[in-house]
């Protein structure tokens, strides 16, 4: 096939052989010898006039067979080209560093013209990475864990902060692992209990929030636990302070971190 221009440089068009098929003015559904994923995969001709994706056919028994919404005439002369392929074949191309254009206007795309590189643009900016063994969120970007989603991690996690901040705290409180605590103690002493339980890598985070910790002390209960190896609660009188505690086990129990 001639072309004015760049020729097509990947994709297949094919004619199909649908010589066995009877057309008589009553049946709609007709094989296609082959098959194929989506009706836009299918240039239609029926007698001279090109049928619309969706409306003047669909696809039956799995894209093998195709179906008219009004059923050819007798002696009808139906003319099918399918392009690019059956839905689920490779693509048959090396396309050896080339952008692959993926929308309308041309700025989303997957591309390797660096070897042993993958990036993905989205909306014209460079937004994700892949190279091997790891996939690389690029700065601009965001990877949103939508309502339901979830993440389960079987290896090792790093640099995750890990610490959600509470509203600042008046009185003696309870503390719960993976929590931050603004203490008050303007107005008076105040014990913060460690967990009842705790696991390996557990962590909770006191931060002096009116600097009065030297002269109304914060107490750290250790509720049955060790505090840095010792059996005894800690005693925070340093205006200021700011440390995180993180659990190892029974015989050195919670540890002082960023002390």
């Amino acid at each position: 096939m001639a072309y004015i221009g760049k020729s097509i440089e990947s994709g297949t068009f094919a004619v199909l052989d649908t010589s066995g098929n009877t057309y008589n003015g009553s049946n709609t559904t007709f094989s296609l010898g082959t098959q194929v994923g989506s009706p836009a995969q299918l240039l239609v001709s029926h007698d001279g006039v090109i049928q619309k994706a969706g409306t003047d056919y669909s696809l039956a028994s799995g894209g093998t067979q195709i179906t008219f919404s009004t059923a050819p005439a007798s002696g009808a002369s139906i003319f099918i080209v399918e392009i690019s392929g059956a839905v689920g074949g490779p693509l048959d191309s090396d396309l050896n560093g080339n952008e692959l254009i993926l929308d309308a206007d041309g700025d989303t795309s997957i591309t390797a013209d660096t070897d042993d590189q993958i990036d993905i643009k989205v909306a014209g900016a460079d937004d994700f990475q892949i190279v091997a063994n790891n996939f690389k969120v690029l700065s601009g970007s965001t990877l949103t864990i939508e309502s339901g989603g979830t993440i389960t991690n079987s290896g090792t996690a790093s640099g995750f902060a890990g610490i959600a901040w509470q509203s600042v705290v008046t009185g003696a409180t309870t503390m719960v692992a993976g929590r931050g605590y603004f203490v008050n103690t303007t107005s008076a002493a105040i014990t913060m209990t460690l967990p009842s339980s705790a696991s390996i890598g557990d962590t909770v985070a006191i931060i002096d929030y009116a600097g009065t910790a030297d002269t109304n002390n914060i107490t750290v209960g250790r509720n049955s636990h060790k505090i840095q190896g010792d059996a005894s609660d800690l005693t925070v009188s340093t205006e200021r302070a700011a440390f995180r505690l993180v659990y190892v086990d029974s015989t050195q129990g919670w540890l002082l971190d960023h002390k």
